[in-house]
């Protein structure tokens, strides 16, 4: 269900299709108050469709109206510059995915966050995912036992980016995921990729991470994939749950299933799959919600530092990618 945020205006910088899904939620929300965009046609159209709304060509020109936050949807080559701007200006901000493109900027925006005061949060949406939170509290809980292992494939034939490789795209959703659910940061980082659309663009990457207490993960992403899938998988040592967010039914799965050491034997147990149920709710309301919500106060979740904690994995799996290709 949606909070409103009584009298809380966001300004949205950027009117593309992510952009656009800000402007949507936030105006059912009554929350919005601004959109940037410099494609002056664009910008009328998200006006007239999302009236009454102030429109503005510039960012400075926005500034002046004074609202309670800012979001940050363009390009992720822009990330760094235009949220470095706002943050020096003391402006609470929300950066899409990824934070920036290479740990200096990401670094440089924290530190920007702390020396101005300003709220900093990096646009890790699937942190905010019912789902997610649901499989979150089962470990917590105990319900799988320690974890062993994590897999996530994030496949489509999606949309090329033409800056950023699929990984930079599409799996700081992931590694945001594995970081949340071990609470742990990766120490060994493996990665190996293939461009065959764009010269030095990875169109698909499979990438392999150690977390302490030996617990292995790995991300298979590409958006040259002949279907559509996003399916997570954590293994326990008690038991398995999965959760496919590209099924209409977006269920989590618990298999108590598993193999017992019977007289030094590993004997497989399988018992019936249970369905999990959860409360759904729109994982981009929860993160505008909280991000709202905290604008007073300190942001624990996607933080700035959990998005810097993420480009430096994305960048050293990159940079094993590199050498792998060599």
């Amino acid at each position: 269900m949606l909070q409103m945020k009584e009298n809380k205006k966001i300004c949205v910088i950027g009117g593309g299709s992510w952009g656009e899904n800000h402007i949507k939620a936030l105006c059912r929300m009554g929350n919005l108050g601004g959109i940037v965009e410099n494609d002056l046609q664009r910008l009328n159209e998200l006006l007239e469709k999302y009236k009454p709304v102030q429109g503005y060509s510039s960012i400075e020109a926005a500034l002046e109206c004074g609202y309670d936050g800012y979001i940050v949807a363009t390009p992720a080559e822009t990330h760094f510059q235009i949220g470095s701007f706002l943050l020096k200006e003391k402006q609470n901000v929300l950066i899409e995915k990824p934070l920036s493109l290479c740990s200096m900027d990401s670094l440089n925006l924290v530190r920007l966050s702390e020396e101005h005061g300003s709220r900093l949060m990096v646009g890790h949406l699937l942190l905010f995912h019912p789902a997610i939170i649901k499989i979150k509290e089962l470990i917590d809980e105990g319900k799988i036992g320690e974890i062993r292992y994590i897999y996530s494939n994030r496949l489509n034939l999606g949309r090329v980016r033409r800056s950023e490789n699929v990984l930079w795209s599409l799996a700081p959703h992931d590694i945001s995921i594995f970081n949340y659910l071990s609470g742990k940061l990766p120490d060994i980082i493996k990665a190996s990729g293939g461009c065959y659309l764009q010269k030095g663009i990875d169109d698909m990457v499979i990438a392999s991470y150690n977390y302490p207490g030996n617990v292995s993960a790995h991300i298979f992403v590409s958006w040259l994939h002949p279907f559509k899938e996003h399916r997570l998988v954590v293994v326990g040592s008690k038991a398995m749950l999965v959760f496919e967010d590209s099924s209409p039914e977006k269920n989590i799965l618990f298999y108590d299933s598993g193999f017992d050491l019977i007289d030094g034997k590993p004997v497989k147990r399988e018992k019936s799959t249970e369905i999990i149920n959860y409360e759904a709710s729109s994982p981009l309301d929860n993160e505008l919600n909280y991000f709202i919500g905290h604008l007073d106060s300190e942001i624990t979740v996607a933080d700035g530092k959990s998005g810097h904690e993420v480009v430096k994995i994305l960048e050293k799996s990159d940079e094993c990618m590199q050498t792998c290709s060599k």
